[in-house]
C-alpha cells in the first residue's frame, strides 16, 4: 500500500487543534490544492492543512497522479478504484491525526474532481467521520453500497459548476439525491457559467462548512 504525503500549511495560530486534509483532482498533485489553505485558514485558523500526492502515477500521461484509474470507466472497476484509495487515505488520515496528537474526531475532507470522489467515499465510511466533507465537481461513486456502508452522517458540502464538461453537474446532483435519501445532511451549491474550477462562492461556501464542522470545538 502506498504510504501517502504532501506539501503542509499551518496552523495559522497555535497549535495544531484540528486537520483537514485536501485531495487534488486527476492528473494533478498535492501542490494543487494547498495554495487554497491561507485562504480557509481565516475560519479555521487552529487547523493544519496537508494535500497529500494521489498514491497512483497518473496512467494517462508522464505526469501528475492519479487516485485510482479512469482508463475504464466501467462502474465496477471504479468502485473497486476508490475502494483501494480509501485505504491509503484511511492509514494517512490516522497517521496524520497521531502524529498531531489530535482526537480521531478532530478532521475535514476537501477533495476536487476525482479528490471528491475520494473523499465522500472514503469521509461517508469511516469509523469516526469527518467534521465535514467538501466536494467539488465530484461524484458519488458505487451510490448503491452507501446505505450498507456507511458509518456515520456528516454535514456534505457539494459545489458544482453548471457548466462543468470534465465532470457533469448531473452527477453532484444525484449524489445529492442519494445523500439526502440516506439521511445525510447536504449543502449543494451549483454555480453558473463556472466550468470545471473552484471559484470565489465555492471558495466562501467551503470556509463556512469548515467553520460549522469545527464549532463544537475538540
Amino acid at each position: 500500500m502506498a504510504v501517502l504525503d504532501g506539501p503542509r500549511w499551518g496552523p495559522a495560530a497555535g497549535a495544531a487543534k484540528q486537520l483537514i486534509v485536501l485531495c487534488h483532482g486527476v492528473g494533478a498533485d498535492g501542490n494543487d490544492l494547498i495554495d487554497l489553505a491561507p485562504y480557509w485558514a481565516k475560519a479555521a485558523p487552529e487547523a493544519a492543512f496537508v494535500s497529500p500526492h494521489a498514491p497512483e502515477p497518473f496512467a494517462m500521461a508522464p505526469h501528475g497522479r492519479q487516485w485510482f484509474d479512469i482508463g475504464d470507466r466501467d462502474p465496477a472497476r471504479l468502485a473497486a478504484g476508490v475502494r483501494r484509495a480509501r485505504v491509503a487515505v484511511d492509514a494517512f488520515l490516522d497517521a496524520e491525526l497521531s502524529r498531531l496528537g489530535l482526537p480521531p474526531d478532530a478532521y475535514a475532507l476537501m477533495g476536487f474532481s476525482q479528490g471528491a470522489m475520494t473523499v465522500l467515499f472514503t469521509g461517508l465510511r469511516r469509523a469516526v467521520p469527518p467534521r465535514a466533507i467538501l466536494a467539488f465537481s465530484g461524484a458519488l461513486i458505487d451510490p448503491d453500497s452507501l446505505a450498507h456502508d456507511l458509518t456515520g452522517r456528516p454535514p456534505v458540502l457539494l459545489v458544482h459548476g453548471i457548466e462543468d464538461q470534465v465532470v457533469p453537474v448531473s452527477r453532484s446532483r444525484d449524489a445529492e439525491a442519494v445523500l439526502r435519501a440516506n439521511d445525510v445532511p447536504v449543502q449543494a451549491l451549483y454555480v453558473p457559467r463556472l466550468a470545471h474550477g473552484i471559484e470565489d462562492s465555492g471558495l466562501s461556501a467551503g470556509a463556512l462548512a469548515l467553520q460549522k464542522g469545527f464549532a463544537t470545538g475538540v
